[in-house]
């Protein structure tokens, strides 16, 4: 994974509806679907700025537990995480009152970046656009044609070819992305992604259910 977000950190700025057309194989740098046992802080200050875009959250602002997550679309374990363990998550917690949930992005390559700009594209579609594209993750995130599937995802999602070309040219965008994705990496020293920070302990790998609850219910 470090080697992963290093090749990414810097260099010239990538053509992203050239950059889709490459086989990509981002699911290989994550983690294993288990939980990292060793937790540790983060400077509080850091972690309430994004560094780019404005963050996505579900929930009740004044909840007693804020959950903070940095992920990647074309992350496998991001994918599994989203798909089995957050919609529980959300009935137990978020949909009580109990948890504030915060999205924020963290892409490991450029497909990851593109899904992320639709998503944002979407604007009060965010978690909607997202969902579907954690769940679809297959069929865009590491085919030859990559445009071409993403362009059909994004189409189901309520896209034009017109509004998905416009999204991800927009370079301000990709800008603002890719400021959100080095605050996480320099300030906040995300080394893996799914990465979660549950009032301010950060805990990386794609937990179940019952391992965030654990965590949670020892803050309630």
């Amino acid at each position: 994974m470090r080697f992963l977000l290093a090749c990414l950190g810097g260099g010239q700025r990538l053509l992203l509806l050239l950059a889709l057309g490459l086989t990509l194989i981002a699911a290989g740098f994550s983690l294993s679907g288990t939980v990292v046992a060793i937790a540790g802080s983060v400077d509080m200050e850091a972690l309430a700025e994004t560094g780019g875009l404005e963050e996505q959250a579900l929930g009740d602002p004044d909840a007693p537990v804020t959950v903070i997550e940095y992920a990647s679309m074309t992350c496998a374990h991001c994918a599994r995480y989203h798909v089995e363990t957050l919609p529980a998550l959300k009935r137990r917690y978020i949909d009580t009152g109990k948890v504030r949930y915060v999205v924020r992005g963290l892409p490991t390559d450029p497909r990851a970046e593109a899904g992320l700009m639709l998503a944002y594209c979407a604007k009060d579609d965010y978690f909607r656009v997202s969902d579907l594209l954690y769940r679809t993750q297959t069929q865009w995130a590491w085919v030859q044609d990559g445009r071409s599937a993403l362009l059909k995802t994004a189409i189901n999602a309520g896209f034009s070819q017109e509004s998905f070309e416009a999204c991800l040219t927009d370079s301000k965008l990709l800008d603002e992305v890719r400021s959100m994705r080095n605050w996480g990496l320099e300030r906040l020293g995300i080394e893996a992604v799914p990465t979660f920070f549950i009032n301010g302990m950060k805990h990386s790998g794609a937990m179940s259910i019952e391992e965030m609850s654990a965590i949670i219910d020892g803050m309630l």
